[in-house]
């Protein structure tokens, strides 16, 4: 995969270094593993879902982290040796440990994990707290305010 140039777009805007950074080092990561596959969905305005194959794995195996902006999911395996009786003739399932790091917008939270059919579930909410929401301003309808009060004209 190449790499994305982003100059134009730092010279004229003001702010967005951290997103800048983001995209460049997350296009720079995509050459990595791609175990265990995962699926993302937006369910809703703020609610998301992470969805991670992790066949083989019991909850006890994984491990979720959430930190601010960071979500991070690993999976760890004893490594076994084969026992004589055991003798694949094809190994497909992949049965390693992984680590898998997810960025997450500002306000969004883990709301809950769920491990069922070899699925693990994630489901994320935003949160934006009241004082960053947008706020109507009443205007003034037209009346005049006087400063001051009656008695100092008097």
């Amino acid at each position: 995969m190449r790499g994305f140039d982003l100059t134009p777009y730092r010279r004229s805007t003001v702010g967005f270094d951290r997103l800048f950074d983001l995209i460049e080092n997350n296009a720079r990561l995509q050459q990595g593993d791609n175990y265990p596959p995962f699926n993302i969905e937006r369910l809703s305005e703020d609610r998301y879902r992470v969805t991670l194959a992790v066949a083989g794995f019991r909850s006890d195996e994984l491990e979720i982290t959430a930190q601010q902006n960071l979500l991070q999911v690993s999976g760890r395996k004893e490594e076994t040796q084969p026992t004589d009786r055991a003798k694949f003739v094809h190994v497909g399932i992949a049965n390693r440990s992984f680590e898998r790091r997810f960025e997450l917008a500002d306000f969004v939270r883990v709301e809950k994990a769920d491990l069922a059919d070899g699925l693990l579930i994630i489901e994320l909410v935003r949160e934006v707290p009241e004082a960053m929401k947008p706020k109507k301003i009443a205007i003034n309808g037209g009346q005049l305010v006087e400063i001051g009060n009656d008695r100092d004209a008097a």
